[in-house]
């Protein structure tokens, strides 16, 4: 079972993403990965296949003082286990984690001219659709709105955008998400023991719900 992570605050963001991860481990999993962004804008996207190990490994090798990111280990469904098809996947500035099964995404696919697409999963078309709407007109809480409003099917998911290293959006339908509140930072999580050491304090969404850490 896929498991998602994200921190927005004051902290290391990757050695937060990274020991939320861990402690998912026990839900089964082919791959894993974080993405980070930076004050300048610089998104650092690490990903691997095969255990959180293996992605702490690659983390020594890329260490960031970032603090706002998200995480997840994916068991596979479209596509086998790989590096191209683990998450976070990127579409322009978009970077985007998901939990449960996008139905029409062949559909959606077709539609988007504009991406060239480097995985086999129906996350990375959720991931190109939302940026297909992101722009200087229209925020990425919306340009997610807009999107899922042509989704079909289940999902947990958590955008960022590496124009907009200030915020992480989240929304539910079919699959739980967990918002952990804590001083001065948010964490998410699909399974509350991600947050257990950081707060006690949990937002449970609902179907339908959405928001804006």
């Amino acid at each position: 079972m896929c498991g998602i992570v994200g921190y927005i605050g004051k902290r290391d963001a990757q050695d937060i993403l990274l020991g939320g991860l861990r402690r998912l481990e026990y839900r089964g999993y082919d791959s894993a990965g974080i993405v980070t962004i930076n004050r300048e804008h610089k998104a650092t996207l690490l990903r691997a296949k095969g255990k959180v190990s293996e992605l702490e490994a690659l983390v020594s090798a890329h260490e960031t003082s970032d603090m706002v990111g998200i995480g997840h280990t994916r068991w596979a469904t479209h596509g086998e286990p790989s590096e191209k098809n683990a998450h976070p996947h990127k579409a322009g500035d978009i970077y985007l984690v998901h939990n449960g099964i996008i139905e029409n995404y062949k559909e959606l696919r077709a539609q988007l001219k504009g991406h060239t697409f480097v995985s086999d999963t129906d996350t990375e078309v959720l991931a190109a659709l939302v940026n297909s709407l992101y722009s200087s007109k229209v925020s990425l809480k919306e340009a997610v709105s807009q999107a899922l409003r042509q989704v079909v099917g289940t999902y947990g998911i958590a955008v960022v955008s590496a124009k907009n290293p200030e915020e992480i959006i989240v929304a539910r339908k079919g699959s739980p998400l967990i918002i952990g509140v804590g001083s001065e930072e948010t964490l998410i999580a699909s399974d509350a023991s991600a947050l257990v050491g950081h707060t006690t304090q949990a937002i449970y969404l609902n179907d339908g719900e959405m928001a804006v850490c």
